[in-house]
């Protein structure tokens, strides 16, 4: 059986490293895997394919800038990219991020209608049922149930400048993504799926199918003083983590610097993920830190804070608070979104968004019983429900199960 799969990145990220996992677990249960991506790879175990040039997604996003036709440009690298799909015959197609500038979701849909290969596909936001944006929860915008227009969020990623195609790129995706008939929809978490439920997508097969972690490699790290002696943060002080892809005000970035003014000096925030520009602006009690690829690294700081703070107020599922409690580290997150479904009372505490007074309560809370506290209770939870090979097998018995039909 051949396995492809087609994400904007292959090992890299979230997304790229649940598809290079995903695809072990093919190969495992006997298929052949290939990953197509768009923008940015590591090495990995199946077989790449880049789909474009770094021109092809220059132009995409110069295209989506003035026109706002995100997912409808990139004509040229799809086409191309189709004979590939033509060589490997595959049996299985496994849709991830297809928005990141690089694919043209017209010409695939109506090439995957004609082929009427069974597809499935994950979805890691809300893009796919919407106008416009990946994520619409933090403006409070439902005209994506009815039918987008006048998207507030014109400006936010995939960014337009001058026009709003919100309402006729939901009419797009709409009929193309709904011309498929073997198409299974996954959803990351609960929330997401019954979002799916109310949107166009609900003609589809649905369900969910949580995020896992690797157990063994975000695991409790006994020596963890690097990490503090490192930034000068002392055994007796309280190290507050936030971890993110791409840090924003949905994501929670200006809540951590309300929330640094709060703080006694022996509580210090470390986040990790923010750009050089985002550093500069930081006051002097927050330390901040570029992206890292490396998942060794992201343990030890999991391991090394004493509590991982989750204040986005958009996510799909949350993975950042999974790898914290896979580390042994509590957590506190917004009660919003996907969020609260990570949570049990052992774990660490839901609070409502921007309560920075509940909010300090939760994190004093914490210091007062100390991390031990709730260590074996947060690595018992991800043993028992967020397991990566876990997830990736309910994948493989999935394509196995439409297989057989």
């Amino acid at each position: 059986m051949r396995l492809l799969q087609i994400n904007v990145s292959a090992n890299s990220g979230s997304t790229g490293r649940i598809a290079e996992g995903i695809g072990i677990a093919a190969q495992k249960a006997g298929f052949s895997s290939w990953i197509a991506y768009g923008r940015h790879a590591n090495n990995s175990s199946s077989n790449l394919i880049k789909i474009g040039s770094n021109l092809d997604h220059y132009e995409h996003a110069f295209e989506t800038r003035l026109l706002d036709n995100h997912g409808l440009a990139s004509k040229k690298a799809t086409f191309s990219f189709l004979k590939e799909i033509d060589k490997i015959k595959p049996d299985v197609i496994h849709l991830h991020n297809i928005h990141g500038y690089f694919i043209n979701f017209r010409i695939l849909f109506s090439y995957l209608k004609k082929k009427d290969i069974p597809i499935v596909w994950t979805l890691h936001d809300c893009w796919p049922f919407t106008g416009h944006c990946a994520h619409f929860s933090f403006c409070k915008c439902n005209r994506w149930i009815k039918g987008c227009h006048d998207c507030p969020q014109k400006e936010i990623y995939p960014r337009s400048l001058l026009i709003d195609q919100s309402q006729v790129n939901y009419r797009i995706k709409k009929i193309f993504f709904n011309n498929i008939s073997k198409l299974t929809i996954i959803s990351v978490s609960r929330w997401l799926d019954n979002l799916v439920s109310l949107s166009f997508l609900n003609r589809h097969d649905h369900l969910f199918i949580y995020n896992g972690v690797d157990t063994d490699l975000f695991s409790p790290h006994s020596n963890t003083n690097a990490i503090r002696t490192k930034h000068n943060i002392q055994k007796d002080e309280t190290m507050l983590l936030g971890v993110a892809n791409v840090w924003n005000k949905r994501k929670g970035l200006y809540d951590f610097i309300e929330l640094s003014k709060l703080l006694s000096p022996q509580e210090k925030i470390v986040l990790l993920g923010l750009t050089r520009k985002q550093i500069n602006i930081l006051p002097q009690n927050v330390i901040g830190l570029e992206r890292t690829e490396s998942t060794e690294q992201l343990a030890e700081y999991y391991s090394a804070a004493d509590i991982v703070l989750n204040l986005s107020q958009e996510e799909s599922f949350g993975l950042t608070t999974i790898e914290g409690f896979s580390c042994g580290t509590p957590g506190i997150g917004y009660n919003c979104t996907a969020t609260p479904e990570l949570f049990t009372p052992d774990t660490g505490y839901i609070v409502s968004p921007a309560d920075f007074s509940r909010l300090l309560e939760c994190i004093r809370t914490i210091k007062k019983n100390g991390k031990l506290f709730y260590s074996n209770a947060c690595r018992k939870h991800v043993l028992d429900h967020f397991r990566a090979e876990d997830h990736f097998q309910d994948y493989i018995n999935l394509y196995n199960n439409i297989l057989s039909k």
